[in-house]
């Protein structure tokens, strides 16, 4: 979308942030995954209290993917947003309003996974074949170190790495 209305550096500057929350987000999951033995959200919820860790780095990168000021994923949403708008061609303000539209349908599904898996009541984690639950996954909790240090590692630049385009203070 930025290319197309020639916000190349906008572009890039989006990728290069959108790799660190997307990554988290995906490391998130598969915590989430190795704790409750599922992908499916229907038979998550409540992780919570028992998984604090990922669910602030799940959070973080929620956060930033929706575009929510301060976090990196709204600074460079809003270059490419604010450069569809600049341009005054028809086409550009269309883009513009679809853009938006992606935005508030980002954050929207964001939010959904992040409150079926962690709000509300526990519902088990995986089933077995029987239709019980797997008992593994009854007691769910923070993945080890080796998953967990990389999850944290992401979460800082998800937050700060917006600001290497949009520094807080100038030299």
């Amino acid at each position: 979308l930025a290319l197309g209305v020639g916000a190349y550096a906008a572009a890039i500057f989006h990728l290069f942030n959108h790799a660190f929350f997307k990554a988290l987000l995906f490391l998130g999951a598969g915590s989430v995954n190795h704790a409750t033995g599922t992908f499916d959200m229907r038979e998550m919820g409540g992780l919570r209290k028992s998984m604090p860790w990922t669910y602030g780095t799940f959070l973080v990168a929620s956060l930033s993917i929706a575009g929510i000021f301060p976090l990196a994923g709204f600074w460079s949403k809003d270059e490419i947003l604010a450069h569809a708008w600049s341009n005054n061609s028809l086409v550009s303000q269309m883009v513009f309003w679809i853009a938006l539209t992606a935005v508030f349908m980002t954050a929207f599904y964001m939010f959904r996974a992040l409150i079926m898996t962690f709000h509300g009541e526990f519902k088990g984690g995986a089933k077995t074949a029987s239709g019980s639950h797997d008992s593994h996954s009854a007691h769910p909790s923070d993945p080890p170190k080796v998953m967990l240090i990389p999850m944290l590692a992401l979460a800082i630049p998800s937050v700060l790495s917006g600001y290497i385009s949009n520094p807080l203070f100038s030299l």
